[in-house]
Parts: structure tokens; C-alpha cells; sequence
């Protein structure tokens, strides 16, 4: 059977996601290496992605603000942990103008700063320092920031939307009077994010916490939400930091107790990015293109009036009469009334992912019928119905559509997470080209023979099971 997309997933899964970004319509690579450009349809699926996840966010009692883009080093320097941590991807300015040098433009030699900037990898340095003046009480406690930017990190092997030198995200900064309140609070954002993943972009996580080797430099716990992709490689959705009190003590965040004594704060962050539209893209699409939750979808339905000549103006005009129907129950509708011929325009609407197409000849007009055909099962799901079943039922099919798409990503998992009793049948399942996720007792991975295994497979410890910690996931990784 013909598809849109070639190579197919399972002839080269790397090539086929490049490609469905490039069919969709997505993004590109930008000029700047690392880099990409995300283009108008790209950022309405961010747009509806990011709204709904800053309500989510906000109804925690965070507060939005915007913090600066250049971070100067000597914050990074009261902080060595997180500054071996993100030390090899720092972008560093170092000069304040231009100057024409022979025909050219230039950094200014005379220009060179007495102290360079980093652009923004992450902003736990940058906020503590605005914390550390603004908490003076336990009355300033708790509190909860959070802001929406793009940070940079020097990227080797960029792949769009899943690492790239430049990306957009929001990182939350909480502070609390007491651990138990900080712990508490970094779990429950990482729920939060569970949620959300299952809730919006149909995707449930793997949840769980991430090991000593593999937590965030400067926290003292991390706890991460770990994708498994179609090609069985993991990739990580989003993380939660308890990171106790080094950075309050590094930026002296302290306050006075009720007790009237003067103590350091404790400060959680939290995280999610772009990444999390690279993960949906792998987790849901197929040889034909994209595949949308309808939560995130720009148009949750494209109407598709099939015209001829003579038909075209009342038939367009009657498909305009339904979109404006099917608004008004709350949905995203475009109705295509374009000149590219039918067949283009559904294989256009396919490749980008919309949750249901809807299509109307002049047969289906004179009758009060339409075609309809959902995105997530394909062709076979092309039925007929009456337009006022389609208006009355559309917010269903909606549901449906994404509780089906759960329940696939359910079943994937399940056949894809591997119970391995020793390194050894681990390393016979790699050996033997074995996809997925593989638990093992995390006791066993703390030796050479498994060191050597990750060196050789290109494996990392992914999270400890939240069900028996006593376990750890291993697998391959984007």
C-alpha cells in the first residue's frame, strides 16, 4: 500500500521522523547550526500545548515572570555542581559590539567584556540571586515562579524538536521553609506532568526517579518521565529536581523562622520542553504522516467539500454553514476551499495529523450527509453519517479518539518494558537486537560488566521503577 512518508518506520525510523517533520510541515533547520525554525503549524500545536499547560501550572499558585537571557559566569562559579553539569554546552558572549576589520564584521577587540555571559542554559543561578533578595520571611514562603523562554545548550547531534542548540521550554522554581514541604512539592509536579502527558498528548509516561549517576547536576533527588518511542528507544519527557539546599546556600536564599532565626530556604525546579512535541510526534504517527491528539490538534476536523464546476460555490458555501455548526459545540474546524484538487488536499490533511476529516460531494449535500474518516485508525474507519449526528457527536469522537490513542501507547508499552533476571540476559536480549525497556535490579548495574554493556550498546540508566525502587529501567535513548 502506498504511503506518504518514505522510508517507512520500519525501514529507517531515524529517516522516516526526519521526513515527517519535512511532510507536515512542521519546522526546519535554521541557518544557525543546531538550530531550527518552527514554522505557523508547528507553533499552533506549541501554542495549544503550552496554554494548557501553563493553567495546569498556575493552578499550583505559581506565578509567571521573565528572567534575563545572559547569566554572568560568576553565578555559575558559586555553584560547581551545576557548573560541571552544563559546562561543555555553555554558549559564552564575550564582546558587546561590531566593528568593520578588513571588509568584514567583526567582534570589536576593544569591545571584549571583563567578565563574559552565558547565554541561558538553565536559570536555577540566575533566579536564586532575585530569590536571595526577595525572601527575607517565612511569610515570603512559598514561592513559586515559573517562566516560558528559549535557553541555549550547545548541541553536537542536533534532531528537531528533540535536541537541538536552542529550544523553548518553562522552567518552574519553587522555594520552601522546610524539605518536606520542597520533596513533597518536586513529586508533585512531576504528577502534574504525568497528567498532562496522559491527559493532552495521550502519551502515559514511565515515572520515576532518577538515579545517582543519572540525576541533574546540583539536585539532590530527580524525578523524570521516560517516553518509549515506536523504535523502542527511550526519551526523556520531562523532569522534577528536589535540590535540597545547595543553590539557596550558594545564592544565600535564607529567611527568618517563625522561631526568629535565620535559615536556608529549600528550592525544587521543573521542567518541560519542545521535546515533549518531538516525543508525541515518534509515539503516535505512522508511514502516512502525522498523528494528533485532538487536544493539541490546530483543526480538530477539515472539512473537504468535494466539488465539480458547477457544484463548487454551493457546495463550498454549504461546507462553510457546517464548520461554523461545529464551532459553535467547540471545535477547531477548517473547511478546505481551496482549488487543489480533493485527493491533494486529504492527503495534505493526513500528513498533518488532523484528528478527523470530513468530506461532502454534492450527493452527500442533497441528502444531509457526510464522510467521515478518523486520522488515528486510518482508512478503514471511513463511515457515513448524517451531518447532525456528526455535529451532535463530534466532541465524542473527539474523546474517543484520544482515550483510543491511550490505550495503543498502553499496549506498546506493555510489549516493549522486559524483565531481565541478570546482566547477562541483558546483554544476550541487546545482542539479539531486543527493542524496549529492560528492568533490571539496580544493585546490578552498580559494576564494570554493566559499565562495559553501556559502553558497547549505547544504553543509560532511564529511572528507578516507582513501583519497587529496587529496580531500574535500562535502555537505548534519543
Amino acid at each position: 500500500m502506498k504511503t506518504a512518508i518514505t522510508p517507512t518506520r520500519a525501514e529507517n525510523f531515524s529517516e522516516w521522523y526526519q521526513n515527517l517533520i519535512v511532510a507536515a510541515d512542521l519546522a526546519e533547520n535554521a541557518p544557525v547550526r543546531g538550530c531550527m525554525t518552527i514554522k505557523p503549524y508547528g507553533w499552533a500545536i506549541w501554542e495549544l500545548m503550552r496554554d494548557e499547560m501553563d493553567r495546569r501550572i498556575k493552578s499550583h499558585g505559581v506565578q509567571n515572570a521573565n528572567f534575563p537571557l545572559l547569566i554572568p559566569i560568576e553565578f555559575f562559579n558559586k555553584e560547581a555542581q551545576h557548573v560541571d553539569g552544563f559546562a561543555k554546552e555553555s554558549a559564552v558572549v564575550t564582546h558587546h559590539r561590531l566593528k568593520m576589520i578588513d571588509g568584514k564584521l567583526q567582534p570589536d577587540p576593544e569591545s571584549k567584556l571583563t567578565e563574559p555571559y552565558i547565554i541561558r542554559p538553565t536559570s536555577e543561578t540566575i533566579i536564586g540571586e532575585a530569590m536571595s533578595r526577595w525572601i527575607h520571611s517565612y511569610r515570603d514562603l512559598p514561592m513559586k515562579l515559573n517562566q516560558w523562554v528559549n535557553v541555549m545548550r550547545w548541541e553536537m547531534r542536533p534532531r528537531m524538536f528533540l535536541r537541538t542548540s536552542e529550544f523553548n521550554w518553562q522552567e518552574g522554581h519553587n522555594v520552601f521553609a522546610t524539605h518536606e514541604e520542597a520533596n513533597a512539592d518536586a513529586r508533585k509536579m512531576h504528577k502534574m506532568y504525568g497528567d498532562y502527558m496522559r491527559d493532552i498528548l495521550a502519551i502515559p509516561s514511565i515515572m520515576g526517579e532518577k538515579t545517582p549517576e543519572e540525576r541533574f547536576a546540583g539536585a539532590d533527588h530527580t524525578y523524570t518521565l521516560e517516553h518509549i518511542m515506536q523504535d523502542g528507544k527511550a526519551l526523556q519527557a520531562g523532569t522534577s529536581h528536589d535540590l535540597g539546599q545547595h543553590f539557596s546556600k550558594s545564592f544565600g536564599i535564607q529567611f527568618l523562622g517563625t522561631d526568629g532565626k535565620l535559615q536556608h530556604a529549600w528550592t525544587t525546579s521543573w521542567g518541560t520542553t519542545t521535546r515533549m512535541m518531538g516525543s508525541m510526534f515518534m509515539v503516535h504517527s505512522d508511514d502516512d504522516g502525522l498523528v494528533l491528539p485532538p487536544a493539541v490538534a490546530p483543526y480538530q476536523v477539515v472539512i473537504i467539500p468535494i466539488t465539480r464546476e458547477d457544484t463548487a460555490d454551493a457546495l463550498n458555501e454549504y461546507a462553510e454553514k457546517l464548520g461554523e455548526q461545529l464551532r459553535g459545540v467547540g471545535v477547531r474546524v477548517l473547511v478546505d476551499t481551496t482549488d487543489m484538487r480533493a485527493p491533494d488536499k486529504m492527503w495534505k490533511w493526513i500528513k498533518r495529523g488532523v484528528p478527523l476529516r470530513v468530506e461532502i460531494g454534492a450527493r452527500e449535500m442533497e441528502s444531509g450527509d457526510v464522510t467521515i474518516t478518523r486520522r488515528d485508525l486510518g482508512r478503514e474507519s471511513k463511515r457515513t453519517i448524517k451531518t447532525e449526528e456528526l455535529v451532535a457527536s463530534v466532541n465524542d469522537i473527539m474523546r474517543q479518539i484520544h482515550d483510543d490513542m491511550v490505550t495503543r501507547v498502553e499496549k506498546r508499552n506493555h510489549d516493549m518494558i522486559h524483565d531481565v533476571a541478570d546482566l547477562a540476559a541483558l546483554e544476550s536480549a541487546l545482542a539479539n537486537g531486543e527493542i524496549g525497556f529492560f528492568r533490571i535490579k539496580y544493585e546490578l548495574t552498580q559494576c564494570e560488566q554493566f559499565d562495559g554493556l553501556m559502553e558497547k550498546y549505547k544504553i543509560t540508566r532511564r529511572c528507578l521503577d516507582d513501583n519497587n525502587p529496587e529496580y531500574v529501567f535500562v535502555a537505548k535513548s534519543y
